[in-house]
């Protein structure tokens, strides 16, 4: 189904105008230019709304695996200052207490 050419447009036109009237025409034109504008304006809005919809998938779908990513990082840094923290405590010894710290100081 190709476009219409302007021999199958005049041809459109004079069975329109047997049909409907010449005064009819004009408002029957206007009808259907108008219906033709809303088709079109929905259509817009229908393709917008699901180009917005396909876009958020994507982005909901790369915010995951970047909180995943996150997730991998914070649990690998968790285990690794859990390491480094029983390493310390294994090599120092126990604190000495310091005079401050074993009985406090009277003051008059």
């Amino acid at each position: 189904m190709g476009s219409l050419g302007m021999q199958e447009i005049v041809i459109i036109f004079i069975i329109a105008l047997i049909i409907f009237g010449p005064r009819k025409l004009p408002d029957l034109g206007k009808t259907i230019g108008k219906g033709l504008s809303e088709f079109k304006k929905a259509s817009n809005e229908l393709k917008q709304t699901w180009e917005d919809e396909v876009r958020l998938d994507k982005e909901k779908e790369t915010m995951n695996e970047i909180i995943e990513d996150v997730k991998k990082d914070a649990s690998a840094l968790t285990e690794d200052v859990k390491k480094d923290a029983a390493v310390l405590t294994a090599e120092s010894p126990e604190p000495a207490k310091s005079e401050s710290s074993a009985e406090p100081k009277e003051t008059s």
